[in-house]
């Protein structure tokens, strides 16, 4: 029922699927603390990507992310949050299923890109799909975080 690999052989080892699924895993485990509720909520409002605040349209709106955790919206947007976000994740099953499929799909697209290329689509892909995000809810105050955009770009 449930994909665990596909029957397409590579000629190479997929070094950059790796390398990109051990990024996002250190992301969880180190930056995210494995989903610790403090740590988990301080890196959604810190580095996942907030519309509002990367158009000005959300300043200072505040989005209660847990009892204990309010995020508010900066006036000074950080610009490396579209880049920051793709490798961050809003639970363990979020994590899960995005390096699944990462597996699954990444492993052919490298060896027929190249690693180079397939780094640069990826992280493109990934740019494109906060792109979107952003323009289709602009004044959205709520951090957005994941792989999924990248990894869609990739299947």
């Amino acid at each position: 029922m449930f994909p665990l690999r596909d029957e397409n052989p590579t000629l190479r080892f997929p070094a950059v699927t790796i390398g990109l699924i051990v990024l996002n895993v250190l992301a969880w485990l180190v930056v995210q603390h494995g989903g610790e509720a403090a740590a988990l909520g301080a890196s959604l409002c810190d580095l996942g990507v907030i519309p509002g605040e990367l158009t000005g349209r959300a300043v200072g709106e505040a989005v209660r992310l847990s009892p204990e955790l309010v995020c508010v919206v900066d006036a000074t947007p950080a610009w490396y949050t579209p880049l920051t976000s793709i490798f961050l994740h809003g639970g363990w099953l979020h994590l899960l299923g995005n390096m699944w499929f990462l597996w699954i799909f990444g492993n052919n697209v490298e060896d027929s890109m190249g690693r180079v290329r397939f780094v640069a689509f990826y992280l493109l892909c990934g740019l494109a799909a906060v792109g979107a995000q952003v323009l289709s809810n602009p004044a959205s105050p709520i951090p957005m975080v994941g792989a999924s955009g990248a990894i869609g770009g990739v299947m």
